[in-house]
């Protein structure tokens, strides 16, 4: 049900809408000017040299090279799973489902994809199963990998977050990793809140006073939890 009540923006002519819309185009063709300065200075960074870890894969097990399936470039997300848990991260579960795109696209750009985390790869088998996703998915559980990288907490507990690398004369090199909002250009989901009405919806957004807001993250469930797991097209 609608609520009739809820604050909107203001009610205005057809008129006046493009008016204000026209407005706004200035500010995000800077952004996008930005952007692309941004990832021209990423694409500008120096690399430095991954051991040739192993990690566990559904098959057996995997060097880090394998990893690339032969391609020049790899991209890892990091998903938290401790290996004490029964099920993934909620947060990085919304990422599975929302930043990574059909592998095939990747291909034309010498590019492989996999999703890592610490978990034993029998837990990750089975998550991927319930969840319903093909992206290939690798433990290092058995391995230091993720203590070595910060990808597991000195202290305990894990981070999430996406890491590049580039294989050059059968060696990896960490080129880039980003985690926090920093993934949130890969996040499909983030992006398609950003162009609604009502945004994200979380209190630390800059909203006009009435607009609905909730506390960050706290209506992000794994895609078969929610009441209404799927959006249906009304019929007639």
């Amino acid at each position: 049900m609608i609520d009739t009540a809820l604050a909107h923006p203001p009610i205005v002519s057809r008129e006046q809408w493009t008016q204000a819309r026209d407005a706004l185009l200035p500010l995000e063709k800077a952004e996008t000017r930005l952007r692309d300065a941004v990832a021209a200075q990423r694409r500008r960074l120096p690399m430095t040299e991954v051991a040739n870890y192993t990690f566990m894969g559904k098959d057996g097990p995997l060097s880090f090279l394998d990893l690339f399936a032969g391609r020049s470039q790899l991209i890892v997300h990091h998903f938290m799973f401790e290996p004490a848990w029964e099920q993934g991260c909620v947060f990085c579960s919304d990422d599975a489902d929302n930043a990574v795109p059909h592998l095939s696209h990747f291909g034309p750009y010498d590019i492989s994809f996999v999703r890592l985390s610490r978990a034993p790869i029998e837990k990750l088998t089975a998550y991927s199963a319930r969840m319903g996703w093909s992206v290939p998915w690798v433990s290092a559980h058995d391995c230091t990998f993720n203590q070595d990288w910060g990808w597991t907490r000195p202290g305990g507990g894990e981070v999430s977050g996406f890491s590049v690398y580039l294989q050059l004369d059968g060696r990896p090199y960490l080129t880039y990793r980003t985690e926090a909002r920093g993934t949130e250009p890969m996040s499909s989901i983030a992006a398609h809140l950003d162009i609604t009405p009502y945004g994200r919806q979380e209190t630390w957004q800059d909203v006009p006073t009435g607009w609905p807001h909730h506390d960050t993250f706290t209506r992000t469930k794994r895609h078969d939890e929610y009441d209404s797991p799927q959006l249906a097209v009304p019929q007639p």
